[in-house]
C-alpha cells in the first residue's frame, strides 16, 4: 500500500502537539519531582458534595443520558448563583447550557459564532485551549499582549482597540486571567464593553476563576455592564471552585439566541456527559458564603507561601490577584529561555512549573516568565519553596 503524501493531521492543528502540561507531569513523575505545573489541587473538594455524587448514582440520577442542556436541578442552580452574586437573570430552560468542563464550552462557543476568516482577539498569554479552538473553527486569533508592569500584568486598551478590525467578530476574555493572575478591573471591562458595543462585537468571557480573587479584588463579570448581557457569552466552571477536575463540569450563560447557537455545536461534541456529577455540583453551588470565603482564604495563604519562597529564591515573583498560578521571571536567576529552565528545574531542584512561552503566539515576549501552581498542600508548597531555594 502507497503510503499518503498529505500529512495525517488536519492543517488547522498542524502547530498543536503535546501539550506542555502532558510532557511537564511526565517529566515530574520520571523524577520524582513536585509537581506545581498543571493546575490541580491535590485534594478532593467537600466531602458532602463528593456524597451527593454517590448519592445521584445509587439513586439512578444521571446514569443514562441527562437532558442535552443538562440537568433542570444544575440549571436552577447557575441561574440562581448568576442572580444572586451579580444580579444576572437567566432563564434556567432557555439561557444556561451545561458543558463537559469550561474546555468544551470555550471550543462549543467558538465553533458557533466564528467562520472561516473571522478573527478573534485574545488576551496573551492564553489557556491553550483557546488557540486550538479558534483554529478548529477557522478562525485567525488576534493576540493583545498583557505586560508585566510594577509587579503585576496590565492591558494596554489602546492595542486592544487598534487590534479590532472589520473582520473582528469577537473578544475573547479571561477573567481572573490564566496564567498571570490578572483580575481586570471594571474601569478596563467597562472600555472593552464599549468598545464591543461600538464595533458590534461578540465576547466570549471565561470566568472559571470568579472565586478565587484575592486582597479584596473585585471580580466583575463583563455582562452585568450596559449592552453587553445580550452579546456575551459567560463560561463558568465547577472544578476549580469545588476542586473537582475530574468531573468536568462547566456551563454558559447566554441570551437565547447565543445560548441555542452553543448548543447547536455543543450537540454534536459530547452531546452530554457528567450525568451524576450534575446533580452533586447543583448542590455545591448551594453551599454558604462561608464556604467560599474559606476556600478564598486558604489559596491566598498559599498564593503568600508560595510567592514568598519564590522570592527567596532569586526569581522576580509577580503575586497573582486571583487564580491559583504564580508568574515568575526567571533573568534574576541569570536565565532567559523558560523551556531549557523548566526542563532542566526538576533536575537541578526537584520541582516542576510551565514555561509561559506557550501561551504566547509572540513566543519572545513569554520566553523568560515561568508559571507555578499553589492549588496544593501547604506541606507540599514548603518542601518545594525548600528545593527551589537550592537554585540560589
Amino acid at each position: 500500500m502507497a503510503l499518503m503524501t498529505r500529512p495525517l493531521l488536519n492543517r488547522r492543528l498542524a502547530e498543536f502537539g503535546t501539550t506542555i502540561f502532558a510532557e511537564m507531569s511526565a517529566l515530574a513523575a520520571r523524577t520524582g519531582s513536585i509537581n506545581l505545573g498543571q493546575g490541580f489541587p491535590d485534594t478532593d473538594g467537600p466531602e458532602g458534595i463528593r456524597e451527593a455524587a454517590v448519592r445521584a448514582l445509587r439513586d439512578g440520577r444521571g446514569n443514562q443520558y441527562p437532558p442535552g442542556p443538562g440537568v433542570p436541578e444544575l440549571r436552577t442552580a447557575v441561574a440562581d448563583h448568576q442572580r444572586e452574586r451579580y444580579g444576572l437573570v437567566y432563564d434556567p430552560d432557555a439561557e444556561v447550557l451545561v458543558t463537559a468542563g469550561a474546555t468544551e464550552a470555550i471550543a462549543a462557543a467558538l465553533l458557533a459564532l466564528v467562520e472561516p476568516g473571522d478573527e478573534v482577539i485574545a488576551l496573551e498569554p492564553y489557556y491553550d485551549s483557546y488557540a486550538a479552538c479558534v483554529a478548529m473553527a477557522g478562525g485567525t486569533r488576534v493576540p493583545v499582549t498583557l505586560r508585566p508592569h510594577e509587579g503585576s500584568y496590565v492591558l494596554d486598551l489602546d492595542e486592544l482597540r487598534a487590534a479590532v478590525t472589520d473582520r473582528t467578530r469577537l473578544i475573547l476574555l479571561n477573567t481572573p486571567h490564566n496564567p498571570t493572575g490578572t483580575v481586570l478591573t471594571r474601569a478596563e471591562l467597562t472600555a472593552i464593553a464599549e468598545l464591543a458595543v461600538e464595533r458590534d462585537l461578540l465576547v466570549v468571557t471565561d470566568e472559571v476563576y470568579e472565586h478565587l480573587v484575592f486582597d479584596g479584588t473585585e471580580h466583575v463579570p463583563i455582562a452585568t455592564l450596559p449592552g453587553m448581557r445580550e452579546r456575551t457569552v459567560t463560561i463558568g466552571s465547577s472544578g476549580k471552585t469545588f476542586s473537582f477536575t475530574g468531573w468536568k463540569v462547566g456551563w454558559i450563560t447566554a441570551s437565547p439566541e447565543l445560548t441555542s447557537a452553543v448548543r447547536s455545536a455543543k450537540q454534536f461534541l459530547t452531546y452530554v456527559s457528567a450525568g451524576p456529577f450534575q446533580y452533586a455540583i447543583a448542590e455545591a453551588l448551594r453551599l454558604p458564603a462561608a464556604y467560599f470565603d474559606s476556600l478564598r482564604a486558604d489559596l491566598q495563604a498559599k498564593r503568600d507561601l508560595l510567592s514568598e519562597g519564590l522570592a527567596q529564591a532569586g526569581f522576580e515573583v509577580y503575586r497573582p490577584a486571583g487564580t491559583y498560578f504564580v508568574t515568575t521571571d526567571i533573568r534574576p536567576l541569570g536565565a532567559t529561555d523558560g523551556f531549557d529552565f523548566c526542563r532542566s528545574l526538576p533536575e537541578r531542584a526537584g520541582v516542576v512549573a510551565i514555561p509561559n512561552a506557550v501561551f504566547y503566539d509572540h513566543r519572545e515576549a513569554g520566553a523568560p516568565f515561568v508559571r507555578f501552581a499553589f492549588c496544593k498542600k501547604a506541606e507540599v508548597l514548603e518542601e518545594a519553596v525548600s528545593r527551589l531555594k537550592r537554585l540560589g
